[in-house]
């Protein structure tokens, strides 16, 4: 329990979600406690999710924070699970609008002081380092991290004790028999938090749909072994740089056949050297540098790049295409890819390998080799979990809308009392009584659009949809005092057919829709120039719309004289 154990009778625990349910990623969750107009509040989270092709221009997608930045005073900390993206990777962006103490371990700290110190404001961010396995107060909360295994250092579960019950948040985890890099899970301290009584477990969903186990990075580090001994020339091998215990047995997969490690992209780098700095990875090979890799034979080069998910700006990408400074792969040379295909990248990745193959480079993928092990929990891992800490509640995120209810089912036939399924924005009450959702908040997303942060609906990304779909129309009109037209309009069109079906052209097309507007509209009219251009508009959007199909963008820009 935490240090103080008095109560209001109108004391809450609750539970808020504002990222990472009902989507996987951009993790952002609040735990609440108090009545409910003198709430304490913890952040669990703060990340990222990155663009697609929805989003035009938008590299990074974060959950926009404004309920509780209105609450900010309230606010006593956020607490990191972890050192993946998607749930440290809005912290430096955010931290200046929640202004609060930052608590993570080392590894994670490492990792996140780099982001703050790019975003110059490492000075004002009170970060607070925590051992693994520590206790510590904030508030209300009495939290324990509580050691797990991921795909990254120093994952941690999470037990928040309160005067009204304990919840477990899970973070990402599996169940790693043999970690490469790091401790093991810590069972037996999972199994004493379940004797102690859990009021509710908040667990990962990712792979709820899998059977079996996910497997052990010291099964990858053995395979890869194997594959390497069957490689000629030179051999690159991709993986997601943040994956430290891969990265690990990469390098000693080399060694074992012969081949120097040579780190390539910069998230390699910055990540072995937050590693370094937490105290992993101390007895590594040498690492040769990127520009003394050229002088290895072939048969000795062992590449680890950045790029597994068809970045165009990664390392692998620039090396496909032949433009990496210092870095060459030739016919007969082989890229191995250690990792899956996260959805939504699948058309980049295959353009990649196929630019890859047409140069002669033999390529491997998970579904030609056992390169790639899951970090997420399949279902028996998830049933083992649930028979440690023995939940009155399951409430699952960190999935899509399909993945959560197929955890709750899976709960009910673990006999968990009580499943409850939210999304973004419903806040549960976790305790007292049963627990449900009791609340709805604005749970919204910000766009970094280049160095700018907007909010999703300011219009700029769908208004790039609409003009990578339909292209546009520049219209220059002038008029004198009197509403008469001056000079011939000017129309400009990017985006667009030369000619329709009936060979006319599109150019033509608009400007016998500016001319006929001109003539349609009253003298009463002309005098406005908003009216005008919007007159025109409309008649040239519509002209175009018959015989194309489709509606550009259509501006007008009227000038007076």
């Amino acid at each position: 329990m935490s240090k103080s154990t008095s109560r209001n009778p109108q004391d809450e625990f609750v539970f808020l979600p504002l990222g990472g349910s009902g989507e996987i990623g951009m993790n952002l969750n609040l735990y609440g406690y108090g009545p409910e107009d003198d709430r304490r509040w913890i952040i669990v989270d703060l990340g990222v999710t990155f663009g697609d092709e929805r989003t035009p221009g938008v590299d990074l997608i974060m959950p926009d924070p404004a309920f509780i930045e209105e609450r900010r005073d309230e606010l006593l900390a956020i607490v990191l699970t972890h050192a993946h993206e998607d749930h440290i990777g809005a912290v430096a962006h955010l931290w200046p609008r929640l202004r609060c103490p930052v608590y993570a371990t080392p590894f994670t700290a490492a990792m996140v002081r780099g982001k703050l110190i790019e975003a110059g404001i490492e000075a004002e961010v009170p970060m607070h380092i925590i051992p693994l396995g520590h206790r510590f107060d904030l508030g209300p909360f009495n939290i324990e991290l509580v050691t797990l295994t991921h795909s990254i250092l120093e994952p941690n579960a999470l037990a928040i004790r309160t005067p009204l019950g304990l919840a477990l948040h899970t973070g990402d985890w599996k169940i790693d028999p043999d970690p490469v890099v790091g401790g093991h899970i810590d069972e037996a301290r999972l199994r004493a938090i379940g004797d102690e009584g859990v009021r509710a477990i908040i667990c990962d969903s990712t792979n709820v749909f899998t059977p079996g186990t996910s497997g052990s990075e010291a099964d990858v580090a053995s395979s890869l072994i194997e594959l390497l001994k069957q490689c000629e020339g030179r051999v690159a091998v991709t993986t997601f740089a943040s994956n430290v215990a891969r990265l690990e047995s990469i390098i000693r997969a080399g060694e074992a056949v012969g081949r120097h490690p040579v780190l390539v992209g910069r998230s390699m780098h910055r990540v072995v050297a937050a590693a370094r700095e937490a105290g992993y990875l101390q007895d590594l090979p040498k690492i040769v540098s990127e520009d003394d890799a050229g002088y290895l034979p072939r048969e000795s080069v062992l590449f680890i790049c950045t790029g597994s998910q068809g970045e165009p700006r990664a390392a692998l990408a620039r090396i496909a295409e032949d433009s990496h400074p210092s870095i060459v792969l030739e016919k007969g040379d082989t890229v191995i890819f250690s990792s899956r295909v996260i959805p939504g990248n699948e058309t980049s990745i295959f353009d990649l390998q196929n630019q890859l193959a047409e140069r002669g480079i033999r390529i491997v993928t998970e579904k030609d080799h056992f390169v790639h092990v899951s970090g997420h929990p399949c279902r028996d891992e998830l049933a083992a979990m649930y028979q440690w800490i023995r939940p009155e509640v399951a409430i699952p995120v960190h999935g899509e809308a399909r993945h959560l209810a197929e955890h709750a089912a899976l709960a009910r036939e673990l006999q968990v009392p009580e499943q409850v399924v939210v999304r973004n924005g419903l806040m549960v009450r976790l305790a007292p009584g049963a627990a449900e959702v009791i609340d709805e908040a604005p749970a919204g997303r910000l766009y970094l659009d280049g160095e700018v942060l907007t909010e999703e609906d300011e219009g700029a990304v769908q208004e790039r949809r609409r003009l990578a779909f339909a292209g546009s129309v520049f219209v220059s009109i002038v008029l004198d005092g009197k509403g008469a037209v001056r000079g011939e309009p000017q129309v400009r069109l990017m985006g667009l057919p030369e000619e329709d079906s009936h060979g006319v052209a599109f150019e033509d097309r608009a400007l016998d829709a500016v001319d006929e507007a001109l003539d349609r509209l009253p003298a009463k009219r002309r005098g406005d120039d908003d009216d005008v251009a919007e007159f025109v508009r409309r008649a040239v959007r519509g002209a175009l719309r018959r015989e194309w199909g489709k509606k550009p963008q259509v501006e007008v820009v009227v000038t007076r004289i």
